[in-house]
């Protein structure tokens, strides 16, 4: 049974997982990348643009060390990484040799996507690099990535690159045939979902514990990266990666491991940068009608309904928006600090020069810098 997919796909981003690429022993295994490689370069035939984004390195920085299990320790991970990052990208430069295609590394951190400029300019070398034909391939910066600079996992990664690029399909690599009503590794009775129409809550809580010993991800993460490339217009495909034509197989629209349509409100690309590349500084407390305005009438946030502001941030900070029972529902810039909208909480966008002594706006977050999530 073949799937409609948008028409005229020109450029995919694909994420390899860590289970995809190790074997047994924890070692990258040659065939799977080479079976991979292969299946890219079909790709290329075709004139569709490829974007890697791989996991690996401190599985293969493991297996060089002879660590027998995971890295525990910030500088072990980072050690892995370090060494485990030549290996992979080798790895990439030898499967793809057969057909005369070359390969680039681009390591990342959050910050990179954060700041407007350097994702412009990571934009800009994506763009040049396919231009040249050759194969981005890209991870997160583990050697030096902290907790405050982390995506999360390279799930995560994936969707943000999706939306860089400016790709018009993910497909994600992993060790299982896609989604799945339960952790089929636990329960044989686990039906395979072969199309996701919405990312409902039912599906987030099947998806939940869905994880993997090698990799940081889980179906969880796979879940949440669907959901944000389908905000940007682009589809999400999770195949298990170890199947020979697999990527080939999901591009044509064979009827393939599981579909995620993608949301039928999408955001331009500033917006999604705002809900998704931009970690959030401080959040602040709204009341029903406030919340109402925002997310039914589309209209700015005024100072009037902020009922309380939590962490210290400074005026165009990313900032989280919760509203009933104190859960997010938004994200936004806020046009005030952390303490000057904590002076300003239930008044009258009128009375800010009155309050302040100066005024940058009547609003807090003005609505075109704000996402409803």
């Amino acid at each position: 049974m073949q799937r409609e997919l948008p028409e005229n796909i020109k450029r995919v981003v694909i994420k390899i997982g860590s289970q995809v690429l190790t074997g047994a022993e924890g070692a990258l295994d040659m065939a799977v990348i080479a079976h991979i490689c292969h299946d890219i370069s079909k790709l290329r035939g075709k004139g569709i643009q490829p974007i890697i984004v791989s996991s690996g390195a401190i599985a293969a920085g493991r297996c060089e060390l002879g660590m027998n299990e995971k890295p525990r320790t910030i500088p072990q991970k980072q050690a892995a990484a370090a060494i485990g990052q030549t290996s992979l990208i080798r790895a990439y430069q030898e499967g793809m040799a057969p057909y005369e295609l070359k390969v680039a590394q681009l390591l990342l951190t959050s910050e990179d996507l954060a700041n407007r400029k350097r994702f412009l300019n990571t934009r800009a070398t994506i763009d040049t690099l396919l231009g040249f034909g050759i194969i981005p391939v890209i991870n997160e910066n583990d050697t030096v990535v902290v907790d405050e600079i982390k995506f999360g996992d390279n799930d995560n990664l994936s969707a943000l690159v999706t939306n860089v690029a400016e790709a018009h399909l993910l497909i994600i690599l992993t060790d299982i045939d896609g989604f799945y009503s339960s952790d089929p590794r636990k329960y044989p009775d686990a039906k395979l979902i072969p199309l996701v129409k919405n990312i409902t809550r039912e599906i987030e809580k099947a998806a939940a514990g869905v994880g993997s010993d090698v990799g940081t991800g889980g179906m969880a993460t796979k879940i949440a990266a669907a959901r944000k490339a389908g905000r940007n217009g682009a589809p999400t495909i999770v195949v298990h990666g170890k199947s020979e034509g697999i990527i080939c197989r999901a591009v044509t629209g064979d009827s393939v491991g599981t579909l995620f349509l993608p949301s039928a409100k999408g955001l331009n690309r500033r917006k999604h940068w705002i809900a998704y590349s931009l970690k959030p500084r401080g959040a602040v407390f709204i009341d029903r009608g406030a919340e109402e305005a925002l997310s039914r009438d589309g209209k700015s946030l005024l100072p009037s309904g902020i009922v309380r502001v939590e962490g210290r941030f400074e005026r165009g900070a990313s900032i989280r928006i919760c509203g009933s029972y104190e859960k997010e529902f938004a994200r936004g810039l806020a046009d005030y600090s952390s303490s000057e909208i904590s002076l300003l909480a239930g008044h009258k966008g009128s009375e800010i020069e009155s309050i302040l002594g100066y005024r940058y706006s009547d609003v807090i977050v003005h609505r075109d810098n704000l996402v409803i999530l």
